[in-house]
C-alpha cells in the first residue's frame, strides 16, 4: 500500500502534507475509495505548526476561543493552533488569558464525555472543535453534540481534511478538501459499489491509521 502513497501539499503553506492511498478501505461509518494519512501530520512539529498555521487563518480577532477540543489525535496541532490563533489576536475569556486543549473521552457505551475534573474547560467556554477528518458527519455531530451539553458555545469547527464545506449543517474550516484528493468518495457500507463488484477491503482505517486485511 505504501508504494500507491501520493503526498498532496497545501496551497497556502507547502509544510503542511497529507498522504493519500487509493484503494478500498472501512471505517466505522462507511466505505471509502482513497485513504487520508495525516499520521505524520499530527506527529511531526513541522507539519503540525505548519497546519496549524492555515488553520488559524480563517478566524477573526472579533472571535473568543477559550478552549480546543481536538479529536482523532489532533492535540499537537491543537497546541501549535492555540499560539497562532494567540499571536494572531485572537483573545480567550479565561482567568489565566490562555486556552485550554482539551480530548474528550469515550465510554463503553460510545458517547463522549468530560470527567468532572475537566467540565470548568468546557462550561461556559467558547470552544473550537478541532478534527483530523470530516467525512460522514457522525463525528461533528456527536463532538457538537457532547460540547453543547456540558455547557460549551461553539465558536467554530476546523478539520484538516473535509469531504465538504458543510457537514451537518456546520461550516467546516478546512485545509484539505476531496477536490484536493480528485476522485474521493465515501458510501454507506451497504450500498458500497466497491463492494459490489467484490472488490476486497484493502484495510480497516480509523483515526490512529490503518491496519490490512
Amino acid at each position: 500500500m505504501e508504494t500507491k502513497t501520493t503526498k498532496i501539499h497545501s496551497s497556502v503553506n507547502p509544510n503542511a502534507i497529507i498522504r493519500v492511498i487509493p484503494g478500498h478501505f472501512a471505517t466505522n461509518h462507511s466505505h471509502i475509495n482513497t485513504y487520508v494519512d495525516m499520521t505524520i501530520m499530527k506527529s511531526r512539529k513541522s507539519e503540525a505548526a505548519a497546519a496549524a498555521s492555515v488553520l488559524a487563518r480563517k478566524y477573526t480577532t472579533s472571535t473568543y476561543i477559550d478552549t480546543i477540543i481536538c479529536m482523532d489525535g489532533c492535540e499537537v496541532i491543537g497546541a501549535y493552533l492555540a499560539d497562532e490563533l494567540t499571536a494572531s489576536g485572537i483573545m480567550s475569556l479565561n482567568q489565566h488569558k490562555t486556552m485550554y486543549i482539551v480530548t474528550p473521552e469515550m465510554n463503553p457505551g460510545g458517547q463522549l464525555i468530560f470527567r468532572d475534573n475537566m467540565q470548568f474547560m468546557i462550561e461556559g467556554k467558547h470552544c473550537l472543535l478541532l478534527l483530523a477528518s470530516a467525512t460522514t458527519g457522525r463525528t461533528v455531530a456527536r463532538a457538537l453534540e457532547c460540547i453543547q451539553y456540558y455547557g460549551g458555545m461553539i465558536s467554530g469547527v476546523s478539520a484538516i481534511f473535509s469531504a465538504s464545506d458543510m457537514v451537518e449543517g456546520v461550516e467546516i474550516n478546512h485545509i484539505f478538501s476531496a477536490a484536493d484528493i480528485g476522485n474521493y468518495e465515501t458510501y454507506e457500507a451497504a450500498k458500497c459499489p466497491m463492494c459490489a463488484r467484490h472488490q476486497k477491503v484493502d484495510a480497516i482505517v480509523n483515526s490512529f491509521g490503518y491496519s490490512r486485511l
